[in-house]
């Protein structure tokens, strides 16, 4: 099976989301899919935001959310999720690359996530994105894929491995 899809994963803070945002600056083809940022209040991370490439904007997850799904001290919204990321991760046409930042507990509560996550990453279109270092056993599967090329990066090779993703890309 040739591989087709890249991931990245390293520690919190690596630049996984930076390496992904600069790949899409960079690249000419179409995109679609989704980024997560941290949300702040007075200087402090209160939460998580989705935002789609498209420009549709939700909460992911927050200290605020009551949820029955909780990392640490926020509560995930599968909602937001499922209604704004999720259909974000859909192609619409066979040479759209789709961007999922990120695949981490948070996203992994949601079946729908992980049922859009495998079409996409098995379909011909080619799928970039973050992963967590760290991770339950769906999560381990996604990255030792056949189909998945993992690219380990710490703060010190994230230049490096933008260059890695451009040349792969640009095949």
């Amino acid at each position: 099976m040739s591989v087709n899809n890249i991931l990245v994963t390293g520690p919190p803070r690596s630049g996984k989301s930076t390496l992904i945002e600069k790949v899409v600056q960079r690249i000419s083809r179409p995109a679609t899919g989704f980024f997560t940022q941290e949300l702040r209040e007075k200087g402090r991370r209160v939460g998580f935001s989705i935002t789609t490439l498209q420009g549709k904007t939700g909460v992911l997850a927050h200290q605020r959310i009551r949820s029955a799904f909780r990392v640490g001290k926020y509560g995930v919204n599968l909602e937001d999720l499922d209604q704004i990321a999720v259909p974000s991760m859909l192609p619409s046409t066979p040479d759209q690359i789709v961007v999922v930042d990120e695949i981490g507990k948070m996203e992994c509560f949601s079946r729908l996530f992980k049922e859009t996550l495998i079409q996409a990453l098995s379909s011909d279109n080619l799928v970039i994105g973050s992963v967590a270092i760290k991770g339950d056993r769906f999560i381990q599967s996604i990255k030792t894929r056949d189909d998945v090329s993992l690219v380990s990066i710490s703060e010190n090779t994230r230049d490096l491995a933008l260059k890695l993703f451009l040349k792969k890309i640009q095949g």
